[in-house]
Order: structure tokens, then sequence, then C-alpha cells
């Protein structure tokens, strides 16, 4: 297999998947991550052997694989060396972890909740099937059959809630330190399952070409989309953006995870470690091929009209669009969205940055909230219509075998049983024109606006609210550019600025009559004919 070359020439500059960024020193290059992709957690592997011989209550051949895993190494620990080794291992916490910046970790996770879900959902995961290694390994298990992947993405999310549940829960023998070492034991189940077949039939799968199943690569690759991707990829393209203690502490938890899990923790030892390893894995590892792409539609197919989010195929495929960029979306297939849909993402996007801006500086507010998303977002994932109905024990579930290939599946004809993420959107959109508008008129009517202020803040507005709706604008500009309207705002009521200066703070990029262009002059140029009329309308009022 052929992976590409970071480095053209002297230029440091590297430009992949709607990304950009500066290659340094931190950095991996494709021939220094290979060795990674032939390692693996062999501890885990020699346990797993050790305790499918342990005998049972049923040792069937249809509950061999169900086995209870976890209970076993608790209960046999002290019967072998191997497994009391790993049994220490997972017991041990690392003298790196600072539990109050574990919990601090956790609150980033519910402060900013539904945007990171729609992260993991729709980034992490779909976008993840353009890994041209890792798809390898999820088609053979059948997971991610569009039948099947609901459910499978709802175990995931709940192991991701137990991680985050409380600082009891992650350590050892809380729900979040158990179900992280579950993982780590079926991940080696499926490990095992793969190579045994290659034994019996070496081009079931090629190991040379995609490295050991659920390799060192593949693991770090998994702690990195629900950490760093989220941090530095996902949020942003929504328009939310952490502060540096956030994302330190965000990145704490994972690594902690990551530890108990059995993958390398080093590339998460600190927050510039982190971004450059999943800088490195863009290029690196994202190349996607048929097998990716059919994963990819299975998601959108299996989560059609389902509860929680009752999404429509055309919504999740504009906000997998937002969130992946258009070229990697491109290349996964998937369909680019009408005008409708990228309005309803706008709609989607202003809502989610009002509140992710608005109730963390409200310190009340802000623990309530996650207390509240901590206590529903498990209620939810447990209830017996929207949910799993009861707790997963990861158990070695999709199997696979042989002959198991994950099929295109078919999109069923339901339609929606309650309203669901798209009202929230509607309501976005709403409340972003008649907010800015009903802001902008205010401050427009007010004595001490000067004609120059007006003329300024008119076309701004004008641009700002053109920009959600222009077929041809990118989505990822739009979430920016109200992003950054919000922040200087916000930023001008902190500073104890008047609330109209503040406005006109963000809406103009003004600060004691000091303009500051928040626009490029291309983008300018681009809209000027759209927005000549509006600017005159509120220039005159």
């Amino acid at each position: 297999m052929s992976l590409r070359s970071p480095k053209n020439g002297n230029s440091t500059e590297c430009h992949y998947w709607g990304y950009s960024f500066h290659w340094t020193d931190l950095h991996s290059s494709a021939d220094e991550l290979r060795p990674l992709a032939y390692t693996y957690d062999t501890l885990a592997d020699e346990c797993v052997e050790l305790l499918n011989k342990i005998p049972t209550n049923d040792d069937s051949d249809k509950k061999v694989y169900k086995k209870d895993l976890y209970g076993l190494l608790r209960d046999h620990a002290d019967e072998d060396p191997k497994l009391q080794e790993l049994w220490t291992q997972i017991n041990t916490v690392p003298d790196w972890v600072d539990w109050a910046q574990i919990q601090r970790g956790q609150d980033v996770f519910f402060r900013y909740g539904l945007p990171i879900l729609n992260v993991l959902s729709f980034e992490s995961l779909l976008g993840g099937m353009g890994a041209i290694r890792v798809v390898e390994t999820l088609t053979r298990t059948g997971g991610f059959g569009a039948k099947v992947v609901r459910r499978r993405l709802l175990e995931t999310l709940q192991h991701i809630l137990q991680v985050n549940s409380s600082v009891e829960g992650m350590r050892p023998g809380g729900e979040g330190h158990i179900s992280s070492v579950r993982v780590r034991l079926l991940h080696s189940s499926v490990r095992k399952r793969i190579l045994s077949l290659v034994d019996q039939k070496p081009e079931y799968y090629d190991i040379d070409k995609y490295g050991t199943p659920v390799n060192d690569l593949d693991c770090i690759g998994t702690i990195n989309t629900f950490c760093s991707s989220v941090v530095w990829l996902g949020l942003p393209r929504q328009g939310i953006y952490l502060n540096q203690q956030e994302i330190e502490d965000y990145i704490a938890l994972w690594r902690l995870v990551a530890y108990y899990m059995g993958t390398p923790t080093h590339p998460f030892e600190d927050t510039a470690k982190a971004r450059a390893m999943m800088e490195s894995l863009l290029i690196t590892e994202i190349d996607p091929t048929e097998v990716g792409k059919i994963l990819a539609k299975n998601i959108i197919i299996g989560l059609e009209n389902t509860a929680p989010a009752y999404a429509s195929k055309e919504f999740m495929e504009a906000m997998a669009r937002l969130l992946n960029g258009d070229q990697l979306s491109d290349e996964l297939e998937i369909p680019r969205s009408n005008l409708h849909y990228k309005m309803l993402i706008w709609g989607y996007c202003f809502w989610v940055m009002g509140v992710s801006y608005i109730i963390p500086r409200i310190s009340f507010l802000d623990k309530m909230m996650i207390s509240l998303r901590r206590k529903y977002f498990y209620r939810l994932i447990l209830d017996e219509k929207m949910g799993l109905g009861e707790e997963s024990r990861f158990e070695f579930k999709y199997v696979p075998t042989l002959t198991r290939k994950t099929r295109l599946g078919e999109r069923r004809s339901t339609k929606f049983e309650r309203p669901g993420i798209e009202s929230l959107a509607r309501l976005g959109l709403l409340a972003a024109f008649t907010g800015v508008v009903t802001l902008a008129l205010a401050s427009l009517l007010h004595h001490d606006v000067s004609q120059t202020s007006r003329l300024v803040l008119s076309k701004n507005l004008a641009i700002a609210i053109l920009s959600g709706w222009k077929i041809d604008i990118d989505n990822n500009t739009a979430s920016r550019t109200i992003g950054q309207y919000l922040r200087k705002w916000f930023y001008g009521l902190k500073s104890n600025l008047p609330p109209r200066h503040s406005l006109l703070m963000g809406l103009t990029g003004t600060v004691n009559g000091q303009s500051k262009a928040v626009h490029s002059i291309e983008s300018r140029i681009a809209l000027e004919k759209k927005t000549k009329c509006i600017s005159r309308r509120f220039s005159t009022g």
C-alpha cells in the first residue's frame, strides 16, 4: 500500500481534507507510523486465550463468544501470572492522572453535549470510514450493516457516557473504567478471531497491506477521533472553539481511557502532541475506499428517522458534509445538500453556538445544564423504545466469518414519529434572523450611532444573513463567521462595554469607533450585488 508523503519541497504547509496546518517535528510521517500497524495489545490477547478456556455454565458454541470476560478476569486473576499482570495493570492508576482535571474534562463533554454527540456520530464515526485500514476490520465484523449499525453506535455511546459519568466512574472499579476494559477485551477477541481465519484462509485478510487487525495505530486513531478530532475539527466546524484549559482537560480524560484500553498513551501526553498526531493521521490514514463508502452510507441509512434525533437522511448528509468538509464527503459519496438543508444546518449551528457561548458564562446555569445532561443522556441511552433497553456488556456479538462482508443496506420508507433535531435547526434559523435583525435595528435607531457605523453595520448584517443562505458559500465559512460575531459580542459585554457597543463590536468589529474588517475583501465583493439593496435600506433607517 502506498501512503502519501506530507512534504512538498521545503514547504511545511499542508492542506488535507479541508484542513490546513504546518508540519513540525512533532508530526509523524507514514514511514514513522507504519510500525504501529503491526504492534498490538499482546497481554490482552494472551489473557483472552486463557479466559476462554475457563469453563462456565454454558460453553456451547453459540455462547462461547458471549462470555463475560471482565467478570472472568476479576474472579480468576490470581490463578495465572498473565491474568494477574493484566488485572494489576488496569487497576493501577498512572502517576500523571490529575482527578480534578479528569472531572473538568468530563464537564467539557456535557457542557457541549449536542455538538459533541454530532461530531462523534458524523465526523468521528462516519468520517472515520475514510480510514483505509480500519474499515477492512469493521466490514468483516458485520457490525456496520444498515440493520444493526444503530445499536452498534448506541453501544459506543454508552461507553462514552460511562467514561464521562463521574470521577469515581473512572477510578478502578467504576463504570467508565470497567466499560473501557470490556472494550479492550472485545478488541482482543476481534483481533484473535480474524487472525484465526487468516490461518485458515490467508487471502481472507491482507496483514502486509492493512496491518494486524485492531493494531496500536488503529487504537490511537480511535482515541484521536473521540478527543482530538472533536476539539480541533468537529467543534470549530460548528463555530465552537474551546479554550486552552478545556482542551487540556478533555485530552487528559481520553489519555486515561487510552491507558485502560491498552492503547499507547504517548500521543496524548499534551495538547501539542495530540494535535500533531491528529494531523499526521489525516495525511497517512485517510484514503477512502469502496468499503468505506458502504459503511458510511450504512450509518446514515441505519440512523434515518430513528430515536433520539429523528433526523432525515438529507439532514444527516448535510451535517456530515459540514463536519467532514466537501472533499472527504465527496470521496465518501455523501450527496451534496440543497439550499433547504444548508439553511437548516446554518440554523442548527447558530443555535448550538448561542447555547455554547451563553450558558458557560453563567456559572449556576452551566452547572445545572451539565448535571441535567449527564442524567438525561444516560437515561435516554437505556430507554427501551429510544435506546438499548439495558446496559451493554460489550459482548462479542459481531463475529467475523470467512463469508461475512458488510453490504450496502436499503433505505427504509419510514416517517417521522416525532419532532427531532431538524425542529431545533428551524428554531435556530428563526432565532438567528429575528435576533440579529431586531438587535441591529435597535442599535441603528439609537441616537449615538454614527452614520458611518450604520453603513458598516448594515452591510455586515446583510452579509451575515446572506452568508448562511447563499448556495455557493461553504457552511464552514458561515459557521466561523457567525462564531466570530458572537465571540466579539460577548467579549464586549465581558469588557463592560454598553450593550449597543458590544453589538456593534460583534457585527461590525467596531470598538470605540475603530472599525475592524470581519470579512475578507473577496467575500465582500462576492456578495456586493446581493447586499447593496439591503445595505441601502438599513443605512437610511
